[in-house]
């Protein structure tokens, strides 16, 4: 592997560690598109039943309620499976716990196609989220330890399109097939077939998946003593910056939760646009998202206190939500504005995933990635019967409004965790770099 050199600096308990300058360019990309082709996959099952609800409806006489339980199923698993996956990560690796989560993904989508009833339904949604749960501890120990410095921004930019395209695909590819066969069961055969040739790349490329030989990131081996190895695993759930940054990623989730289930019939009933027109809205959403994502990447490195990036992006997206719901707009007009909204947020996830790296005690990233990420579980399953009630009580402005809030809440906590961060640095000493 060729280095220029390496960089000498005090971690998180001022031991003194060497990070290598660069690897590369190739072996960085290899590992940052397995791991999006993963990132995507779990998203991919996020949408494994809702797609088919109408097809569910017809086949077992459901009613929207108990198909809507099934997303609770889903995101409840998914939410206790990822605080506590992140310390499977931590202690076994990242590249086993990989290959059992899109196990999990293949069981399913089988569970799903031989269903025969509601509880087998709910089977199939339990396996989904547990194979779901894992995956940000995962993705982000692998990134932190396996991509150069200085390209870790734009790998967790592709990180987050991968995630936006993976909730894209899946309607497309499960209602598209179930329309052109006649049968769900074939769409959920399908996706099992798509989970396991995604695991066997996986399995076939797994030296660049391999967490415990890289050595990139701010946990690399120390140089001098020191490190207290023995501290306990629970440690850094006394850090006040974990807890807040899991209230960011719950108040960001509350506001995507109102926009993906409740934007559509929220324009409708304000503007009285067709639902064909703001059903658009959320994919426009999503692939602004995927855009301002790829943007975000270059407002990452080099950048000392990522808070300011994300607060303004942030900030230009509730202030669009705000406007759209407002009525004082035009339907059209609001319809684009809510879709643009996504812009801002996906500007400022590279910057969030990077802004949790610098927070991360040494050793513990598994652990904590598992921790912060739990609050995008948290906020889907809170938030969406919240948003649901606003709509049935015919406030459809409310939507929009507590989305705007909800973002609003977000960027305190981001700027909070800003703090905590540069006070940190300032006092953990000097950087130096010793070339070889």
């Amino acid at each position: 592997m060729a280095q220029i050199g390496a960089v000498v600096k005090a971690d998180y308990h001022g031991a003194m560690i060497a990070t290598p300058l660069s690897a590369p360019l190739r072996q960085d990309l290899r590992t940052i598109g397995l791991v999006g082709l993963a990132h995507g996959t779990s998203h991919f099952f996020h949408m494994l039943l809702p797609p088919l609800f109408p097809w569910l409806v017809g086949e077992f006489g459901l009613s929207w309620s108990e198909l809507g339980f099934l997303v609770t199923v889903f995101f409840v698993i998914s939410g206790v499976g990822q605080a506590l996956s992140g310390f499977l990560v931590d202690r076994v690796g990242a590249r086993p716990v990989l290959f059992a989560a899109l196990m999990c993904f293949v069981l399913a989508a089988i569970a799903a196609a031989s269903a025969q009833g509601y509880v087998s339904l709910v089977a199939a949604a339990a396996l989904a989220g547990l194979g779901n749960s894992p995956f940000h501890p995962v993705d982000f120990t692998i990134l932190n330890k396996r991509v150069s410095q200085g390209r870790l921004g734009h790998a967790f930019s592709a990180h987050g399109v991968s995630g936006n395209l993976g909730w894209a695909i899946a309607p497309v590819f499960l209602a598209g097939i179930a329309t052109a066969s006649q049968s769900w069961r074939i769409a959920c055969v399908a996706a099992a077939v798509y989970a396991m040739a995604v695991l066997v790349l996986m399995i076939a490329k797994r030296e660049a998946l391999d967490d415990s030989s890289g050595v990139w990131s701010h946990e690399s081996q120390p140089l001098a003593r020191g490190r207290p190895d023995d501290e306990h695993a629970l440690a850094f759930l006394k850090l006040p910056s974990v807890w807040l940054c899991m209230s960011f990623f719950f108040w960001l989730t509350c506001a995507l939760a109102a926009v993906q289930s409740f934007a559509s019939p929220s324009l409708h009933k304000l503007y009285d646009l067709p639902l064909t027109t703001t059903s658009i809205v959320v994919t426009g959403f999503m692939l602004a998202g995927a855009i301002g994502t790829i943007a975000g990447g270059f407002f990452v490195n080099g950048v000392a206190r990522l808070e300011w990036t994300i607060s303004v992006a942030i900030l230009s997206s509730a202030a669009a939500l705000a406007l759209a719901g407002s009525g004082v707009l035009s339907g059209p007009a609001a319809a684009a504005l809510a879709s643009l909204a996504g812009l801002g947020t996906g500007i400022a996830a590279p910057s969030r995933d990077m802004l949790i790296k610098r927070a991360a005690p040494p050793r513990a990233t598994g652990r904590v990635y598992g921790t912060v990420y739990s609050g995008l579980d948290l906020g889907f399953a809170v938030s969406a019967p919240i948003f649901g009630a606003m709509l049935d009580r015919g406030h459809a402005d409310a939507v929009f409004y507590g989305a705007a809030l909800a973002l609003v809440a977000g960027v305190f906590s981001a700027l909070v965790v800003g703090g905590i961060v540069a006070g940190r640095q300032k006092t953990s000493g000097a950087t130096a770099t010793v070339t070889r």
